[in-house]
């Protein structure tokens, strides 16, 4: 195992290679708005920055889409024809906890709602319209952190391989 300048001596101890997609946007981004224009925006500047995007506007082809493809990040608006939204993330979110979600809106949230939908997993909530390059900023940022808490777990069950190969015979007490 190689300490080079490029890959430190903590990623190879744990066979981790740091470029792995942290530079380089690759990521899956899944657009769900019912505005042609907002999808047609948002994908246009997300392409431009390298992100693979999927826009959409039927909620079936959102859930289909989770199904058949690997989603980093979604973006999506507060209230989709006559569906809040916010349940639906709940769901989503617990079979794909890391998955980042910005949302859009028009209307005005109340403290209560605006508690509810950060608590259902929104990382990002901004009001229609919205400046491009703040949603540029904040995605990165949260995909950033999403790319992060997955290495952190890779990470943890590395080391715990490693402490139950080096140390059989201790009980897994963590």
């Amino acid at each position: 195992m190689a300490c080079t300048p490029d890959k430190p001596i903590f990623f190879s101890i744990f066979n981790i290679n740091p470029s792995e997609n942290l530079g380089m946007p690759k990521e899956t981004i899944l657009i769900f708005d019912q505005e042609p224009h907002t999808r047609w925006i948002l994908k246009a500047l997300l392409e431009s920055e390298r992100y693979i995007v999927i826009a959409l506007q039927e909620i079936d082809r959102l859930k289909q889409n989770f199904r058949e493809f690997e989603i980093s990040g979604l973006i999506t608006e507060y209230w989709a024809g006559t569906q809040c939204m916010v349940d639906h993330i709940r769901e989503l979110k617990k079979s794909f906890p890391d998955l980042y979600v910005m949302m859009l809106t028009h209307q005005e949230i109340e403290d209560k709602e605006y508690k509810r939908i950060l608590t259902s997993g929104v990382e990002d909530l901004f009001m229609k319209p919205f400046s491009t390059e703040k949603v540029l900023l904040h995605l990165k940022r949260g995909l950033r952190l999403r790319r992060l808490k997955i290495q952190k777990r890779k990470i943890e069950k590395e080391l715990m391989r490693q402490r139950l190969i080096h140390h059989p015979n201790e009980t897994r007490s963590l």
